[in-house]
């Protein structure tokens, strides 16, 4: 009997091999059109680069002729030369906007005065510090008037308790030499005695006459003597004390700690990270859309302090207000400033490299010397 092909074996030969042709097609292919993809789509770097900032003197200036420069703008200017990249500028009129912008991708990078927080960590990734500072407070030079100044001072604590201490002693010491006296010294007997003993207790401690009438017991005597002497040297360390505290106070103004701030009129520059200070401290404060409104207000009179980033703070003083507001030489609440990216930003490590090199160079010194005169 003849053989013959099974027609049905045929044809699934036929797709067996047809699969395999079509697999062998795909495997040739992959890698030239994986590259091909590649191609078409630039790295970041290999693209113009759109930078957002904001004015925030010395580190974002933007001059008359719409050219930026300060502090950051020149280190992102390091750092892009150094990457090869190119870019542009691109203007916010607030920090919120910035934000906002870089988080939804809008901007590859936020370049100016920008605080590393936590909540803005949650929605951007930051580059390494490249500045750390912290919150400043500007007053006016004539910051209280002197009677204000000296009212303030001698209701202090101290004082009081200073106060309250000499009366104390002058207190006891009457007491005691009515103890001694009362039996012996007519002036001193009885129940009214003791006003007169401490009568004459005051008038020793303050060197002032006491009359004819005084200790006539050993004791008495022995006492009043001490007394006397402790009593010079009582006078004398309470005057250097309250001297002291008024000179410095008179110096110092109103504000002389952050913990001042909670009882003076404080401003800031409303939804900024300095405000996020004051309402943790529970600090009431009035708020306002610039440093430059907040610092005119100070000068008129309307607040007492105005609480801004110190680098910032002090440069606008020192341009603009320096014969009528200062800036106290202290720091507080620590800030660190940095470049934000969106999250996930392939640019991050590249920037961190390029700006650290920077920051550790002889050139960021003398960057930071022309701008704020730091060495």
């Amino acid at each position: 009997m003849p053989l013959h092909a099974d027609p049905a074996n045929g044809d699934k030969a036929m797709l067996r091999a047809f699969l395999l042709l079509v697999s062998g097609f795909w495997l040739a292919l992959g890698p030239a059109a994986t590259a091909l993809a590649e191609e078409t789509a630039p790295p970041a770097t290999a693209r113009e680069l759109v930078i957002g900032t904001k004015q925030a003197p010395p580190f974002a200036i933007k001059g008359a002729d719409g050219v930026w420069t300060g502090i950051s703008i020149d280190l992102w200017q390091r750092i892009a030369d150094k990457l090869d990249v190119r870019y542009r500028l691109v203007e916010e009129p607030t920090v919120e906007a910035l934000i906002d912008g870089t988080a939804s991708g809008k901007y590859d990078a936020a370049v100016a005065a920008l605080t590393i927080t936590g909540p803005r960590a949650e929605i951007l990734d930051f580059s390494q510090p490249f500045y750390r500072t912290g919150l400043g407070i500007a007053v006016p030079f004539s910051d209280g008037s002197r009677w204000t100044v000296i009212l303030r001072s001698m209701l202090s604590l101290g004082f009081l308790q200073a106060v309250g201490a000499l009366i104390g002693l002058a207190l006891l010491v009457g007491f005691l030499i009515w103890v001694f006296e009362r039996r012996r010294n007519e002036h001193f007997g009885g129940a009214r005695g003791i006003g007169a003993s401490i009568w004459w207790s005051a008038e020793a401690m303050t060197q002032a006459s006491t009359g004819v009438h005084t200790p006539i017991t050993l004791a008495g005597r022995s006492l009043a003597i001490l007394w006397m002497a402790v009593s010079i040297i009582a006078i004398a360390v309470f005057t250097a004390g309250v001297t002291s505290a008024l000179t410095t106070s008179a110096l110092q103004g109103l504000i002389s700690n952050p913990n001042d701030l909670a009882s003076v009129r404080v401003g800031a520059i409303s939804d900024s990270s300095t405000v996020d200070y004051l309402n943790t401290q529970r600090l009431k404060y009035t708020g306002f859309p610039s440093a430059e409104d907040g610092l005119k207000a100070l000068k008129a009179g309307e607040i007492d302090a105005f609480v801004y980033d110190k680098p910032l703070l002090a440069w606008i003083v020192l341009q603009r207000y320096s014969s009528s507001i200062q800036m106290l030489d202290l720091v507080f609440d620590p800030q660190n400033y940095g470049i934000g990216l969106p999250l996930g930003s392939p640019l991050r490590k590249n920037i961190d490299v390029a700006l650290l090199d920077n920051v550790h160079s002889d050139w960021w010194k003398q960057t930071l010397f022309s701008y704020l005169g730091e060495r």
